[in-house]
């Protein structure tokens, strides 16, 4: 007589996929007073009364952090991508002048492991809190025979409020006006099959010391979050546009703010490059205009501004612990980033 069949033989335990939910809801546990039910109904109720705007605006959007997760799952760095993804996911919010309000995620997995879901439900919680949103559930799908035992997929979503009078949306760009490079913490969350391709062919490059520190735990350093920098800025109308500089590079992500009738030319001899993309463009002798196109170089936000708030608004940044700088200027133009001079790369 064959045994029968059960779900859990198929891959599926659904005791242990309830005993981690029911363990989660001490870690997502929330005092945000808009949240208004518990982790386990089909759906988060979040109270949207904002009586202090006079025409709010939600901005929405859904990230992942990409071929990241590959390195960080391979070097235990669980907490390190929930922080990735979270952060990217707020910049991406930020860049139209919104406050993140709260936020959904998703782990798709081969097999469900409770302690590192915990880790990583846990990390997400944090990197919310600390810019001051709210992670109000989500979902946990296993699904053995479509990923691989071990491998998790993460992606989540976002909900942020803006004035509709306080949007920033590059609208107001006009020739003249500055850009402002604001410093990156290396590679956020762009670039890494290129990086995994080097590791590939070079394994040794992962332990490489540069100024200190070894080159895989610059390229896992988490992605930063700009929103605690900038935010003291927003509904002053000091800042005109905005762009998270992601995959593309800053020529294929400033342009996206600019409107037609004004280009953006970008001095690249002002660029501070990290040392760890010169590791990156010597270990795999990477054309100058391939890096640029494949990572940030050491710009993770570019912020255009009038010329008289430049000094301003450096200031406030750096106030923040960030550093920031001049990298170029907007003239008439058709909605293009023209990039001039030469990168300084440091040396290894």
């Amino acid at each position: 007589m064959s045994d029968k069949l059960t779900y859990k033989s198929a891959g599926v335990d659904i005791d242990l996929a309830n005993q981690t939910k029911s363990e989660l809801k001490t870690i997502l546990a929330s005092d945000d007073p808009r949240v208004l039910n518990a982790i386990g109904a089909f759906g988060s109720l979040y109270d949207f009364s904002f009586p202090e705007y006079e025409s709010p605006v939600l901005v929405l959007k859904t990230e992942e952090p990409g071929s990241k997760q590959i390195l960080a799952f391979q070097y235990d760095r669980y907490e390190s991508i929930c922080y990735d993804m979270i952060n990217h996911l707020i910049n991406d919010c930020i860049v139209m002048g919104a406050r993140p309000l709260a936020v959904q995620d998703a782990i798709i997995c081969g097999k469900l492991e409770k302690d590192k879901v915990q880790r990583m439900i846990s990390a997400m919680a944090q990197a919310c809190k600390q810019q001051g949103c709210t992670l109000t559930g989500g979902e946990i799908s296993e699904q053995p025979g479509v990923i691989p035992a071990g491998t998790y997929i993460l992606t989540s979503s976002i909900v942020g409020i803006v004035d509709r009078k306080d949007i920033i949306d590059g609208s107001t760009i006009a020739p003249g006006d500055v850009v402002i490079g604001v410093e990156s913490s290396g590679l956020h969350t762009n670039g890494y099959s290129l990086v995994r391709k080097l590791l590939e062919k070079d394994p040794g490059l992962a332990e490489t010391e540069i100024e200190g520190r070894s080159f895989i735990d610059l390229v896992l350093e988490p992605h930063r979050c700009y929103y605690n920098t900038v935010r003291g800025l927003f509904g002053t109308g000091v800042i005109k546009g905005m762009a998270h500089i992601t995959g593309g590079g800053i020529l294929e992500n400033l342009n996206r703010i600019l409107k037609t009738g004004v280009d953006a030319v970008i001095d690249l001899s002002a660029y501070e490059v990290q040392p760890v993309f010169s590791a990156i463009k010597a270990a795999g002798d990477i054309a100058d205009s391939e890096m640029l196109r494949t990572f940030n170089l050491g710009v993770g936000l570019a912020i255009v501004c009038d010329r008289e708030n430049v000094d301003h608004v450096i200031s406030h940044i750096k106030d923040s612990k960030v550093d920031a700088y001049v990298i170029g200027e907007i003239v008439q133009g058709s909605g293009q980033v023209i990039a001039q001079g030469d990168l300084r790369w440091p040396s290894v």
